[in-house]
């Protein structure tokens, strides 16, 4: 579970500080907005695997940062935890684009409950159909180990696909060059070594040099990014 990243939205300091101990202390790692456009920053900036939001939260309210969510992020879980009980109050969750819906005062062991059901129902329909990975034009054929762009048959070394599959599994997420290292390489990143920078340069040389649409982009000081455009 230490691998899963949960973002938790809530403007109620001792609420959030509290949750995100507790989550830590359940094996997630947890980090905090406090605000709904600290949030929306975190979103663009960060990958995560799940989000608690609130729905009264200064600067955007808990719609609207779910709707926002759901757009730029189509199959991220996302579970509203408001004191906003009416069933009218729900409906607007749910139509905003929220999976669950918890109303304040809960319990601990629900919210775990809950985040296990989301995080778990997530994984599966994640899991590749007929071993395909596929992004915009892209296709990685997982058994044949067979890799195409726009019906263009790409030549790959083991390490290029190792690390093309790793980023089309996380595609339209900024993977950092420490998240490649321990995946792709079961290493301890080093920031004296350019190994990885090298290899997206290798990549880059296949899948983007013959095509208008350039997929793998680079986030300054963050990592690297397949984009489905």
């Amino acid at each position: 579970m230490g691998d899963k990243k949960i973002l938790i939205v809530e403007d109620e300091i001792k609420i959030a500080d509290t949750l995100q101990a507790g989550l830590r202390e359940c094996g997630y790692y947890a980090e905090v907005a406090y605000d709904g456009k600290v949030a929306e920053k975190f979103l663009t900036n960060r990958s995560y695997d799940l989000i608690i939001l609130d729905v009264n939260l200064p600067g955007m309210n808990g719609y609207d940062l779910c709707k926002l969510a759901r757009i730029r992020h189509p199959s991220l879980p996302i579970m509203m935890l408001t004191s906003m009980s009416t069933l009218t109050d729900k409906i607007e969750g749910y139509n905003a684009g929220t999976d669950d819906y918890l109303v304040k005062p809960f319990e601990f062991r629900e919210l775990i409950m809950k985040i296990r059901a989301l995080l778990k129902r997530s994984l599966v329909e994640n899991l590749p159909v007929g071993n395909i990975l596929k992004a915009a034009g892209l296709e990685m054929n997982l058994d044949s180990k067979e890799v195409r762009r726009d019906g263009q048959t790409i030549y790959l070394t083991a390490k290029e696909f190792q690390l093309l599959e790793y980023m089309l599994r996380n595609k339209n997420r900024v993977v950092s060059r420490a998240d490649i290292a321990v995946n792709v390489w079961d290493m301890d990143f080093n920031a004296n070594t350019n190994v990885i920078d090298v290899y997206v340069s290798y990549l880059r040389s296949k899948i983007d040099k013959n095509f208008p649409e350039k997929m793998i982009q680079t986030h300054v000081g963050m990592g690297y990014i397949l984009k489905e455009n």
